[in-house]
């Protein structure tokens, strides 16, 4: 019968068939890609963060983040103290004494230091609380971070602490008796003084969960 197929021609052409795999072959490149991904991801994953913050960063964020507790209405000012082990061992901010806090004025008066119906015969510095509320025997050879330059008063304590270096973040106060006079004490103590330089421009810090 025209159009049949012989038990011999349907062998010839079962021998052709493959079988059926579920797995595919991969090329050697598309392998060696495979196996650099996989060696990728296993190193990210055993491998130190790169984008963690750094000492510095972290030490002048833990003084601008204490500046936050002040109640000062027009300059908040926070410092932190590091031993030679970059571990801190002191922080405050600008506020009133022990037991007078709420009991005394916030005004400013820049022409009259000592006027009491102001806050500058009062208020304890953050320098001076950082120093007070160290949790070492001694700041000896510690660096103080602080928010802005200290002042005359601050540069005396600083002095008889120990303290071998401050970096401060501002200096808006540069022009003033009190910050010229600072400066040239702390000069001659052989207390080192630099301006800070951020590594991050701004640190978020999500409170929320």
């Amino acid at each position: 019968m025209s159009g049949a197929v012989s038990p011999s021609q349907t062998r010839t052409h079962l021998c052709h068939i493959q079988p059926f795999s579920n797995h595919t072959t991969l090329s050697p490149e598309k392998s060696r890609k495979t196996s650099s991904l996989e060696n990728m991801e296993e190193s990210q994953q055993t491998r130190a963060r790169e984008n963690y913050l750094g000492p510095e960063d972290y030490f002048m964020a833990a003084a601008v983040l204490s500046a936050k507790r002040s109640k000062d209405p027009s300059t908040q000012v926070g410092a932190c103290i590091v031993n030679q082990e970059n571990k801190i061992v002191g922080i405050g901010y600008n506020g009133m004494p022990n037991r007078c806090d709420g009991k005394l004025p916030w005004a400013r008066n820049d022409g009259n230091k000592l006027d009491p119906e102001s806050k500058y015969p009062y208020v304890c510095h953050a320098e001076l609380n950082a120093i007070m509320n160290k949790n070492s025997a001694d700041v000896k050879g510690c660096t103080m971070y602080v928010t802005l330059f200290p002042c005359n008063e601050c540069a005396k304590l600083i002095i008889q602490a120990g303290i071998k270096e401050v970096v401060y973040l501002s200096d808006k106060y540069h022009d003033t008796p009190d910050v010229k006079a600072s400066k040239k004490m702390l000069s001659l103590a052989g207390v080192q003084t630099r301006e800070f330089t951020p590594k991050e421009s701004e640190i978020v810090i999500p409170l929320n969960k």
